[in-house]
């Protein structure tokens, strides 16, 4: 799959070899805006729906085609890239688990446990090929691949968690919501208080924006019979991604989420956490070695 250049077969053969980090510092604005991305991606791929697996599928299958040309041609990050494709995946992956459980006939508990071992697996195959997990270390194709693999998974088990919670255990979509978000700072008081590793503390916590803001997206678009409050799948995706695109502009133009360069991988935790606000925890190296820089 893999060579030592760094990358990937058929990616590398199209694509430039990055020049930079390849994805955003984690700041506040970076949980807004995934969160926001989450609910704009369930929102959009429930409307899809209405167009069949066919026409529908396909519309999902051309903006995941789009976003991945487009970040992968870049050879350093950038706002609108990162987020389009980020939206795409948020898009397709919903729509992934949902053929899974309404097609296949997977229950929701079933896809969960299910998405989880394939993210696991993701991750046990990327540190073993890398020896690190750090957003700071996407400066080559392979560790790209690795990292949208992951975020691709991590979409998948959140939509088939939050469906899980809201559906198959009867909380509804508001109490999903409101669940997940007190379940997404547990991995930040384990780190302030308990020591967790930083990456671990974040790649915990970037899987619970899934089910958060898919749950939020649930209640203000599903009809009052499904516990929502049946504002509709089209206008939600509509307000959740001129959102999206209100704060990538911002971004894009104030860039207060480039990672700084020449920052050593193997930096202490301390100095890395600087580039983020205080209290959101940022995915370091703080305690595993980098075999490959």
């Amino acid at each position: 799959m893999t060579n030592d250049s760094g990358r990937v077969p058929v990616i590398g053969r199209f694509f430039p070899a990055p020049v930079a980090a390849k994805v955003p510092e984690v700041i506040l604005l970076f949980w807004i805006v995934k969160i926001f991305t989450t609910a704009g991606g369930e929102a959009t791929s429930d409307y899809l729906k209405v167009y069949g697996n066919f026409k529908g599928g396909g519309i999902e299958l051309l903006l995941f085609a789009i976003g991945l040309v487009w970040q992968f041609a870049l050879r350093r990050y950038s706002a609108f890239a990162y987020w389009f494709f980020a939206y795409a995946i948020a898009v397709i992956g919903t729509g992934v688990a949902d053929f899974i459980h309404l097609d296949v006939g997977v229950s929701y508990l079933g896809t969960t446990i299910l998405w989880a071992a394939i993210l696991g697996v993701i991750f046990v195959v990327w540190y073993r090929s890398e020896g690190t997990l750090s957003i700071h270390s996407i400066t080559t194709q392979r560790r790209e691949a690795y990292y949208w693999a992951t975020v691709f998974a991590t979409f998948a088990l959140g939509t088939a968690l939050g469906d899980y919670t809201a559906t198959s255990l009867n909380l509804g979509y508001l109490s999903s919501a409101i669940l997940f978000s007190v379940v997404i700072l547990l991995p930040l008081l384990a780190h302030r208080l308990l020591a967790l590793n930083a990456i671990a503390a974040f790649w915990m916590s970037y899987v619970v924006t899934r089910p958060l803001g898919a749950s939020y997206a649930d209640y203000i678009s599903k009809p009052r019979a499904l516990s929502g409050i049946a504002f509709g799948d089209g206008q939600t995706a509509i307000v959740f991604a001129l959102a999206v695109l209100v704060l990538v502009i911002y971004l894009a133009l104030v860039r207060p989420d480039i990672q700084r360069a020449g920052m050593p991988q193997g930096q202490p935790a301390s100095t890395r956490e600087s580039a983020a606000p205080s209290g959101v925890p940022s995915p370091v190296q703080a305690s595993q070695p980098d075999r490959a820089s």
